[in-house]
């Protein structure tokens, strides 16, 4: 286990080419601050349900970077798992297949219960399934809508453990190393100890390091 506190395409940017089996991430993206300042969403600065200080945004103009650094330091035949809503997924779709990944399509994430938005409140949040080179996933029965409770009072956008532990068994092996570059809560690399997979994490907010430094020692 090893955790980093820089900027994600720095980084990423000292990692070596093809070392990685698996990049599973939540990166803070730019629409969120805009919907952070109107409706149900601006709680999410600081309340009762988060005590944390609202994240750093990630700008739009800096994805393709990002996602050049992606594709190259994961192996030939590996899976990338991105969090987002529909605005960035129309935005990041087209550069990420430009930098070489084969899109296969947005899973689901369904919440169970109502949570941010104003018009037609959000159920749901999309992951993008991307692919670098061909690699299997190990349980084709699965389908493309994840049912998992959103977490309550936890970190800003927190996910679950447990979903994330669904993306990391389908797309990895044991003792594969498992990468967030934006770990935020934690849960990924949570996940990835879960499931006995190597992992490592990077995410530029100390406050995300207070909380992971947190749930580990729960644990």
């Amino acid at each position: 286990m090893q955790v980093f506190k820089e900027d994600a395409v720095t980084w990423l940017s000292t990692l070596a080419d093809a070392s990685v089996d698996l990049i599973v991430t939540d990166p803070p993206y730019e629409s969120l601050e805009k919907h952070r300042k109107i409706g149900t969403t601006t709680r999410l600065k600081v309340s009762k349900s988060s005590s944390n200080q609202w994240f750093e945004i990630f700008p739009n103009n800096r994805f393709e970077d990002f996602l050049r650094e992606v594709y190259r330091v994961l192996k030939k035949d590996a899976h990338f798992y991105l969090f987002c809503d529909q605005e960035t997924m129309f935005f990041i779709k087209p550069i990420a297949e430009k930098v070489g990944f084969k899109f296969w399509k947005p899973i689901i994430w369904d919440k169970v219960s109502i949570g941010m938005g104003y018009h037609y409140r959000a159920r749901h949040e999309y992951i993008l399934f991307f692919e670098k080179g061909k690699r299997k996933l190990n349980d084709l029965g699965i389908p493309d809508i994840l049912e998992f409770k959103r977490v309550y009072r936890g970190y800003p956008t927190e996910k679950p453990v447990e979903l994330i532990q669904t993306l990391i068994s389908q797309s990895s092996a044991n003792y594969e190393l498992v990468v967030d570059p934006f770990f935020g809560s934690g849960a990924t690399l949570i996940a990835a100890k879960n499931l006995d997979r190597r992992y490592m994490g990077n995410d530029i907010s100390d406050a995300a390091h207070e909380h992971f430094r947190n749930r580990l020692c729960e644990k």
